[in-house]
């Protein structure tokens, strides 16, 4: 047995204790393991070591895959994305235990390319450090950037950053706003003004473009937050209640924390074992936002919920966060958007269709009108929301509206003259 041999076959048994670890099921265990074996062979016949594999050795080793289903079978697969993940997702395993990174890092392939890149790296630290802002805002603005310099087709490098003119401006801001709605508009605006002003202070550019973007207008409170009615939110927790499955004991406890709460979706899945009081019966809530941490008495109907996801519906796994994917690998959920397919789902499967939002942040708003009926002071609704002023929680006033009625004065009625 040749050195090669032996390095493959360790390399194959540790990617099998990994997926043991991570307690994959033995059919999605022994599809991984015979890929990456396969994989490996790929290799060997083109005298490429594991450890110098780039992206472009599993495109090829795909497209010799596909050949060979084709010839198999007559067809293409029915459903490409789904072959072609079945056959990488074990790779990157293998890949990433060989190498300890994968996908490795792109090597810019120019000298305007390897400017950007450093270029967008001191203006990520510079938003971070010299502007305090929190990690979701900087990722945006970074993103922004980034598909800025990279606008037409080409890198732009420093000389082109430095005659850059208002017509360029104009280009990328029409290719980019031209079919959406105007506060997304004033967003990408916003966000593009700020790079802009970060080239000038920097002396990238020799004049401030930033001053020539004119954001669209949006008005203080012009339109109605979305929010579920309390029949709709009682019928949603009904219904997912009767589902006793795991990713029903889940999603239950869930849809409690947001709809009693108030929670963004961020806050919940960044929820870790460690936060819950069980003693004194409270919790922990870091603010997504504004960075601050608030803590909340567990209600018990909640503090249930919980418990009863732990107990019978979480996997045993090794992360803190208390809520975790259904299928392994047994991790949390990337970040608050991962909510939105299943509380969408709970939605349609009771039967509610709201106009609007139909996700986490529907549930925020009926809260914050809930509590605004109940007579709840702002402040006090803002607290709970985890908001820094009190002009973001009066945004959820204009909800209340049939509530403006008990203030309404009496227009007096004109008695007519003889």
């Amino acid at each position: 047995m040749s050195g090669q041999q032996t390095k493959h076959e360790m390399l194959l048994s540790k990617l099998e204790q990994h997926l043991v670890g991570k307690r994959y099921c033995v059919h999605i265990r022994n599809r991984y393991l015979a890929v990456a074996a396969n994989f490996l062979r790929f290799l060997d016949r083109r005298r490429i070591h594991v450890e110098a594999s780039r992206p472009t050795e599993i495109s090829a080793y795909l497209q010799c895959e596909l050949r060979r289903f084709q010839r198999h079978h007559g067809h293409s697969p029915l459903s490409l994305p789904g072959w072609r993940a079945s056959h990488t997702t074990g790779i990157h395993q293998l890949l990433r235990l060989a190498i300890g990174k994968w996908p490795p890092d792109s090597v810019p392939a120019s000298v305007n390319a390897r400017f950007n890149r450093k270029l967008c790296t001191e203006y990520g630290q510079w938003l971070r450090e010299w502007r305090g802002l929190a990690a979701e805002t900087v990722d945006d603005l970074l993103a922004e950037a980034q598909r800025f310099l990279c606008s037409d087709g080409r890198c732009k490098g420093p000389e082109t950053l430095m005659h850059m003119t208002v017509p360029d401006i104009d280009r990328y801001l029409q290719s980019r706003v031209s079919s959406l709605r105007r506060v997304s508009r004033k967003s990408i605006a916003a966000r593009l003004r700020s790079f802009l002003r970060y080239l000038y202070e920097t002396g990238r550019t020799d004049r401030d473009l930033s001053r020539i973007i004119i954001v669209p207008t949006t008005y203080a409170y012009e339109s109605i937050p979305s929010a579920l009615r309390p029949g709709d939110i009682s019928a949603v927790l009904g219904y997912t209640r009767q589902d006793r499955s795991p990713i029903g004991l889940r999603d239950y406890a869930i849809l409690m924390l947001l709809s009693t709460y108030g929670l963004r979706a961020g806050e919940v899945t960044r929820m870790r074992l460690e936060d819950i009081d069980w003693r004194t019966d409270r919790f922990y809530v870091r603010h997504t936002k504004t960075g601050s941490q608030s803590v909340l008495p567990l209600l018990p109907s909640v503090g249930d919920a919980l418990l009863d996801y732990l107990r019978r519906g979480r996997p045993d796994s090794d992360v803190r966060e208390i809520f975790v994917r259904a299928r392994a690998p047994y991790r949390g959920f990337h970040n608050g958007s991962s909510l939105y397919t299943p509380v969408r789902r709970r939605l349609e499967a009771a039967g509610i269709y709201p106009v609007g939002k139909c996700g986490p942040h529907a549930f925020r708003h009926a809260r914050a009108i809930s509590l605004l009926r109940a007579e709840v002071s702002v402040k006090g609704i803002g607290d709970l929301l985890g908001h820094r002023s009190a002009g973001s929680t009066a945004a959820y006033l204009k909800l209340a509206t049939e509530h403006l009625r008990g203030v309404a004065l009496e227009v007096p009625i004109m008695e007519k003259r003889p």
